[in-house]
Parts: C-alpha cells; structure tokens; sequence
C-alpha cells in the first residue's frame, strides 16, 4: 500500500511535535511548569524561593482537572512563582517526608520552607488567592 506512507509520516511529525511541546512545558520554559524530583528536590527549594509543587498521579482523575489550573497559574505568575509537577508515583521520598496521604496537594515553599498547603482539586480562583497570599504577590 503505496498511499498509506505519507500519513504515517505526518503522524509521525504530529508525535514528535506534541512531545516537543510537552518537554518544553515540563523542563521550565519561561511560564511553563518545572518537573519536580526526589533527587532535585533540595536543588529546586533552592533556586525558586518562591515555589508550588503539585504532587499529583497519573491515575487520579481530580489530579488531572488540577493541570490546567496549575499551567494557567505558572503563566500568570511567570517570573515571580514557579510552579513545579511532583509525580507521586515516581517520587514517593517527596511524598513521604511532607506526609501526603491525598492527591493533588498543592505545596507552597517561601524560602524553602513550606508555607501552605491544599488538599483537592479547587478553582483556578480559590489556588490563586492561596498564591496570592502564600508570596504576597499579586
């Protein structure tokens, strides 16, 4: 099947530009989301004195009506908060040493020192007020 050719090419060049656009959300492009690991963790507290890790699963579906919310902030708030993605099944030292039994859980660290802390899936709304008040930044 001479024809089928050219679609699998461009299905191809469809996959390599969509996980392009994935890596570069995921490693920290200006207003994007950071990923968050156990073995980078000190590293991140450290270069982003003002930080919100969401912890959250591949599996959980209220952790995925979380993303959104959490991109859409880490625009907002480019440059003055980062924001950062924890996979808890990946990471789980993170999650054991702030003791999160429930996912998401939004994480708030001013200075490297945890600050707030939110548990479920809340408006983009009620998260940006927590920001707002977490940093004092608007």
């Amino acid at each position: 099947m001479e024809g089928e050719r050219p679609l699998d090419d461009e299905l191809q060049r469809l996959r390599e530009e969509r996980l392009r656009k994935l890596e570069e959300r995921l490693t920290g492009t200006p207003g994007g989301v950071i990923e968050i690991a156990d073995d980078a963790f000190q590293t991140n507290l450290q270069e982003h004195p003002a930080l919100v890790v969401d912890v959250w699963a591949e599996w959980c579906g209220p952790c995925r009506m979380v993303a959104p919310v959490v991109e859409d902030l880490a625009r907002d708030f480019a440059g003055r908060v980062t924001f950062g993605k924890c996979n808890v099944d990946e990471n789980p030292r993170i999650a054991a040493s702030f003791s999160i039994t429930a996912i998401p859980t939004l994480l708030f660290f001013a200075n490297g020192m945890l600050v707030d802390r939110v548990v479920g899936a809340l408006p983009k709304e009620a998260v940006k007020a927590r920001v707002m008040r977490a940093f004092g930044t608007g």
